[in-house]
C-alpha cells in the first residue's frame, strides 16, 4: 500500500475530509502534529546550527539570482536602443552584461551547492547522532522489552524514520529558502520594472491561493490519521504474512484475510473521500498557473503597454520569466509542508524509541559472595495496568544445585527465570545472588548465563558467535568450548570452518545452532544458569546429543531450568511448582507427588527420554 501513497501535495493535495472528522479525532491529531513540530525541534538541536548556516547560504543564493535578470534587460536594452537608432551596437558594454550574468548565475549555483553540501553533512551528523542515542538506549532498556513488536519499531526507526527526516533537514532548510526568497527578490525587482508588470507577474496568484487555502484546510490533522490508518495496515500486513502458514494449516485464512482487507478497505475509504474532491480544487487552483495561461497575462498585457511606450520589450521579457518561477517555488513550498507533517510523525516515533525506560545503573556496585540464589517476595507485572504476572514468589537456589520451574502453560515460569537474568526488575520483592542483589552486581552476565529455546546466533562467523560474550577469547578457548558442547566436528566439517558465516546456507540444523549457543554459555562460564528447555525444538536424534552438551554446561553451576517436560523434572535436586504467577509447592519429585497440580502435571506429561541425572551431577 505505502508505495502506491502520494508523496507531496501536488499527487494528492492535503485538506480537509469532505466529511469533517470526529471532534475526539481530530483535536488528537492536532495534539499528535504540535507534539511531532516539538520532536522534531529536539531532535534536529544539535545540527541546529548547519542548518542555520546553509539557509544564509541560501539567502545569499537566491538574492543573487536577482542579478542575472537585471543582465538580461540592459542587454536588452542595448540591442533595443541601437536597432531603434540605427546606431551600432555597444559590444563592450554588452559583455560587459554578459560577463556579470555568468559571473553571477555561477556564484548562486556554486553558493546553492555549497549550502546543500552543508546541510547534507548536517543529516549525516543527525543520522550518526540520533543512531548513536538510540544504540545507548536500547542496551539499557530491560531485555524483556525486546519482543517482535518492540524491536520491528527499533528496524522501523533506524531505517524508515530516519530517512523520512532525511528529507528535511538536507534539502528543506535550502530549497524552502530559495523558493521564499528568490520568487520575492525577483518580484520586487519585477515592481522596480513597472509596477504594472509587476501585477502582472502575480496576476494570477490571488485565484491559485485561494483554491489551495480551501484545500489545505485541516492538512495537519488529516496527514496524522493517514499515518495512523497506514500504520494499522501495516501492522495487519506483517500478521497475515508472518501467519499465512499458521492459518492456511488450520483452515483460518478467510479469517486472517478479512482482518487486512478490512483495515485497507478502512484506509481506502478514508483516502478517498479525502482527496476525491480535492482532486477537482487542485486541478482548478493549478490551472492558475499553467505556463500557457502565466504566458497569455504577462505577454498580453505586456503587448499593450509596449504598444502603449510604457516599457520596453526586453522589460516584458523578464518579468514573464519572472512570473514562470513562481509555480516552481509554490510547488517546493507544498512539498514542503507535507515533508513536515510525515518528518514530525516520524520525529515522534524516534523520540518514544529514545525515551524508552532503561534499568537503573547498579549503585553501590558489590561482587557476590558465593552463588546461591535467593527469590525473596518477587513481584512483577508487565506493563502499567497493575495485573501481577508473579505475585510473591519466594524459593532458593543452592549453589552447585538444579532447579526446575514447572507449571502450566503461562503460569509464569518464563517470567521468574528471566528476572533472575535481570530481563526486568521486579516491582517488588528482591532476587539475590551470593547475598547481592542482581541491581547491585555490575557485571551481571559474568555471574549469570542462559541458554533459550531460541539459539539467538547472529550473521556473523561462528566462531565470534561463540566468543561474542568473550570476545578476547584465543582460537583454542573458543575449540574447547565447541568440543564440550558436541559441535566441534560439525563446524571443523564446513567449508569455512569457524569462519563460516551463520545464516542462510550454512547448512546447520537447529540442533547444531542451538549447540553453538551452549558453546557460547560454557565460553562466558557464568557460575550461576538459566535454560528455557534447550532441547523443546529439536528432533529427537539432536536431543540426546544436546543434553550430553548441556550434561557439560551445567556440571557444578547453579541452575535454573524452565521444565516443560518429565525429562527435564526428572533427577533434578529442586522442584518449584508455580500456578498463576504464584509460587505453589517446593520440593523433589517424590515430595511432590501427593500435589494433585504437580501430579496431574507429571501424569500428563510425555514419558522421559533423557534423563537430568547425569546432568544434575
Amino acid at each position: 500500500m505505502a508505495t502506491d501513497l502520494p508523496t507531496s501535495p501536488l499527487d494528492a493535495p492535503p485538506g480537509a475530509s469532505p466529511t469533517t472528522p470526529p471532534r475526539g479525532e481530530a483535536a488528537s491529531a492536532k495534539t499528535q502534529q504540535r507534539a511531532g513540530a516539538a520532536a522534531l525541534k529536539d531532535l534536529t538541536r544539535p545540527v541546529a546550527g548547519g542548518l542555520a548556516l546553509g539557509r544564509v547560504m541560501a539567502v545569499v543564493s537566491a538574492v543573487l539570482a536577482v542579478v542575472p535578470y537585471i543582465a538580461l534587460v540592459r542587454i536588452g536594452a542595448l540591442l533595443l536602443d541601437a536597432a531603434a537608432t540605427g546606431a551600432a551596437v555597444d559590444r563592450a558594454e554588452v559583455d560587459r552584461w554578459l560577463q556579470i550574468l555568468i559571473v553571477t548565475f555561477a556564484a548562486r549555483l556554486g553558493i546553492y551547492l555549497a549550502a546543500l553540501a552543508v546541510t547534507h553533512v548536517a543529516d549525516l551528523r543527525f543520522g550518526h547522532h540520533v543512531r548513536q542515542r538510540m544504540v545507548d538506549r536500547i542496551a539499557r532498556v530491560p531485555l524483556a522489552w525486546f519482543t517482535a513488536t518492540n524491536s520491528g519499531r527499533v528496524r522501523k526507526s533506524l531505517q524508515d524514520d530516519i530517512g523520512t527526516v532525511h528529507q528535511l533537514i538536507a534539502h528543506q532548510p535550502v530549497d524552502v529558502t530559495n523558493a521564499v526568497v528568490m520568487p520575492l527578490a525577483l518580484m520586487i525587482y519585477a515592481f522596480v520594472i513597472d509596477w504594472r508588470l509587476g501585477l502582472l507577474s502575480i496576476g494570477t496568484l490571488p485565484l491559485y491561493a485561494l483554491a489551495m487555502a480551501v484545500s489545505a484546510r485541516g492538512m495537519g490533522e488529516m496527514t496524522v490519521q493517514m499515518d495512523r490508518r497506514l500504520s494499522t495496515v501495516s501492522a495487519r500486513t506483517v500478521e497475515f504474512v508472518t501467519g499465512i502458514a499458521v492459518v492456511k494449516a488450520f483452515g483460518r485464512v478467510g479469517r486472517a484475510h478479512r482482518n487486512y482487507q478490512e483495515a485497507a478497505d478502512e484506509f481506502h475509504t478514508f483516502y478517498a473521500d479525502w482527496v476525491r474532491p480535492l482532486v477537482r480544487i487542485s486541478a482548478v487552483g493549478s490551472s492558475f498557473l499553467a505556463v500557457p495561461l502565466v504566458l497569455l497575462v504577462n505577454v498580453g498585457g505586456g503587448a499593450v503597454l509596449v504598444h502603449g511606450g510604457a516599457v520596453t520589450a526586453a522589460d516584458v521579457l523578464a518579468t514573464s520569466l519572472i512570473a514562470l518561477l513562481i509555480p516552481y517555488a509554490l510547488e517546493v513550498l507544498m512539498h514542503s509542508t507535507w515533508s513536515q507533517q510525515l518528518a514530525g510523525a516520524a520525529a515522534l516515533r524516534l523520540r518514544d524509541v529514545l525515551e524508552t525506560p532503561v534499568l537503573p545503573a547498579a549503585a553501590d556496585a558489590a561482587e557476590p559472595q558465593g552463588h546461591d540464589v535467593v527469590f525473596e517476595n518477587v513481584a512483577y507485572s508487565y506493563g502499567d495496568d497493575g495485573a501481577l504476572a508473579v505475585d510473591d514468589v519466594s524459593f532458593t537456589l543452592r549453589q552447585g544445585t538444579v532447579t526446575a520451574l514447572v507449571g502450566p502453560s503461562g503460569s509464569g515460569k518464563s517470567t521468574i527465570a528471566t528476572l533472575l537474568a535481570r530481563f526486568d526488575d521486579p516491582r517488588s520483592g528482591a532476587i539475590r545472588i551470593g547475598g547481592v542483589p542482581v541491581d547491585r552486581i555490575a557485571d551481571l552476565y559474568a555471574h549469570v548465563g542462559f541458554v533459550l529455546q531460541d539459539p539467538q546466533l547472529l550473521a556473523i562467523s561462528i566462531r565470534d558467535n561463540i566468543a561474542l560474550g568473550r570476545p578476547d577469547a584465543d582460537d583454542e578457548q573458543v575449540r574447547a568450548a565447541a568440543r564440550a558442547a558436541r559441535v566441534l566436528d560439525e563446524i571443523e566439517r564446513l567449508p569455512d570452518g569457524f569462519a563460516t558465516v551463520y545464516g542462510a546456507g550454512t547448512g546447520l540444523s537447529g540442533g547444531q545452532a542451538q549447540r553453538i549457543a551452549i558453546a557460547r554459555a560454557l565460553l562466558v562460564d557464568a557460575p550461576v544458569l538459566v535454560l528455557d528447555e534447550a532441547t523443546a525444538l529439536a528432533d529427537p536424534e539432536a536431543q540426546a546429543e544436546i543434553q550430553q552438551a548441556l550434561s557439560a554446561l551445567v556440571r557444578g553451576r547453579t541452575v535454573l531450568v524452565i521444565g516443560h517436560r518429565r525429562e527435564t523434572i526428572s533427577g533434578v535436586d529442586q522442584i518449584v511448582l508455580v500456578d498463576e504467577g504464584r509460587v505453589v509447592a517446593t520440593g523433589t519429585h517424590d515430595d511432590l507427588l501427593a500435589e494433585p497440580r504437580y501430579a496431574g502435571l507429571w501424569h500428563c506429561g510425555a514419558a522421559p527420554s533423557t534423563s537430568t541425572e547425569g546432568t544434575r551431577r
